[in-house]
């Protein structure tokens, strides 16, 4: 009788009509009370960021295999070639304003390469080539770039390394008061702002190929870029994490932990010769 099923009433109340009983209301309500539920899940990032670290393992397996033909073909000694040299298509050294060792320029607010995966490189350098990444100086540089050029300096850069060492944090002596460090490593759940080191590794360190280091960032490069997610300037990153995140701070709260990461650990001594090194 498709939802609606009849019930005789008992002879003593029977009354010759019949009660109609809806055998599918409890069902309705259970639905409704799972609808509700998953709404008040996807308020809370705690779903969104335990689906974005499973995504993790998926998405930086998808990036090598995508990278992995172009890598192979890229010609020998072309990252080292386009770092330090530029290309004939006026692409400019990268080195210029990204340091001979990758290591960022603070003052300038060009940001650390050394040592980031070639996959997340590769990504960023498709954002600004699309436009998906606004930035007037990129954009035109990584357009002029063929994917193999991407792929090669991409790979060039990643295995530079890191430009500081980050001791271990040990985030129980972490007081409240100290908000960059409260909100890296412990985050503010109670607003539903989950801790940067949960995706981005303890003292930034990067995790994988979609999220970066922090650590060996300067404080204004970061702030800008949490900026830019709040702005939409940029991709915000797995289902779309890194925009909910950064609309959730505040101008204090991107001050500090942005100054909390610039700040964070310590200069590594840099390679002697980073020229005479091969891709």
């Amino acid at each position: 009788m498709a939802d609606w099923q009849y019930q005789r009433m008992p002879p003593a109340a029977a009354t010759g009509t019949r009660a109609y009983v809806n055998n599918n209301e409890r069902g309705r309500n259970m639905e409704r009370g799972r609808v509700a539920s998953a709404r008040h899940r996807g308020t809370h990032p705690w779903w969104l960021l335990a689906a974005a670290l499973a995504s993790i393992f998926i998405i930086g397996q998808q990036a090598r295999a995508q990278t992995a033909g172009l890598q192979a073909a890229a010609p020998a000694g072309l990252g080292l070639t386009i770092a330090t040299h530029g290309t004939a298509q006026g692409v400019p050294a990268c080195v210029s304003c990204h340091g001979t060792q990758g290591q960022g320029n603070a003052a300038a607010g060009f940001p650390r390469l050394a040592g980031l995966s070639v996959a997340y490189l590769v990504g960023q350098l498709d954002a600004f080539a699309s436009g998906q990444r606004q930035n007037p100086v990129m954009h035109p540089f990584a357009k002029a770039l063929t994917p193999s050029e991407r792929i090669a300096v991409a790979a060039y850069f990643s295995q530079l390394p890191a430009p500081v060492a980050v001791p271990p944090i040990d985030d129980a002596t972490i007081e409240p008061t100290n908000a960059g460090a409260w909100l890296a490593n412990r985050g503010r759940w109670l607003a539903g702002l989950p801790a940067c080191a949960q995706c981005h590794g303890p003292g930034g360190i990067g995790v994988g190929a979609t999220f970066p280091p922090l650590a060996g960032q300067s404080a204004a490069y970061i702030a800008s870029q949490l900026h830019a997610f709040q702005a939409g300037t940029r991709p915000p990153g797995p289902l779309g994490l890194m925009h909910m995140v950064a609309g959730k701070l505040s101008e204090a709260d991107i001050t500090a932990v942005s100054t909390y990461y610039g700040g964070l650990g310590h200069p590594v001594a840099a390679r002697a010769n980073v020229h005479g090194d091969g891709q």
